[in-house]
């Protein structure tokens, strides 16, 4: 028996949990750990993500080979990014729906005749910004302060709705692009399917184990541009 891969479980288990933590984790169903997890990942994403690569990469490399474990390196780590980023963009979307709100509600006081030094509410750190202008323009010039809010508010939801305009047109982009990224794995289960042993050939053998890191490469280099690109847009 080899010691590497053994070494291996245990420093995704170190990366992923305390020590202390594991001794102490009870026993709990599959729904509860799944959200336990998702719940460290969102306190420690990058040590998450490096949980979920090291655990692929044990996987890969017990079922076959090295080859197999940096391809599922790989790909882990493509996926678990893409994930994060998907958890950063609900939660920034739900941060400035809160501040919009927050916004509006700064507007309505204003108007009730509140004062602006106790009307102010946590919005982010743009609105924030702005907010803070209309204080200095409004004993400068005397303009209305609830104008210049709600004003700020109507611009900051317009963004919003020409972003999200932008995303639903780029929505085709990147289902090609996942699309396309299947196409390889279709492939290969083309081949088993007509008998062939295509997996054999890309892990086990120079020439395949070659081809398929190659073709990893190119593909992941191929989904980080369309993500930059459909990102550019939705900016």
């Amino acid at each position: 028996m080899t010691w590497g891969p053994l070494l291996l479980v245990v420093g995704a288990l170190v990366v992923v949990l305390p020590i202390g933590r594991i001794r102490s984790a009870p026993r709990v169903s599959v729904v509860a750990l799944g959200r336990r997890v998702a719940a460290y990942a969102s306190v420690a994403p990058k040590q998450a993500l490096a949980g979920g690569i090291a655990g692929a990469g044990v996987v890969g490399l017990l079922l076959g080979g090295p080859v197999a474990a940096a391809i599922a390196c790989a790909y882990a780590g493509l996926g678990g990014r893409a994930w994060l980023r998907r958890v950063a963009r609900r939660r920034a979307a739900a941060e400035r729906s809160a501040a919009l709100d927050a916004l509006a509600g700064l507007a309505a006081d204003l108007r009730a005749g509140l004062p602006p030094a106790e009307a102010r509410s946590n919005e982010g750190d743009r609105l924030r910004r702005l907010t803070g202008s209309v204080w200095h323009l409004a004993e400068r010039t005397g303009a209305p302060a609830a104008d210049l809010v709600e004003r700020i508010e109507a611009d900051a939801r317009a963004t919003d709705r020409a972003g999200a305009a932008a995303a639903a047109q780029a929505a085709g982009a990147q289902a090609t692009s996942m699309l396309l990224a299947a196409l390889p794995l279709a492939g290969l289960g083309l081949g088993v399917l007509m008998g062939a042993d295509p997996f054999h050939v890309l892990l086990r053998t120079p020439l395949g184990a070659a081809c398929g890191l190659a073709a990893v490469v190119l593909q992941a280099a191929g989904l980080l541009w369309s993500e930059r690109l459909v990102g550019g847009v939705t900016r």
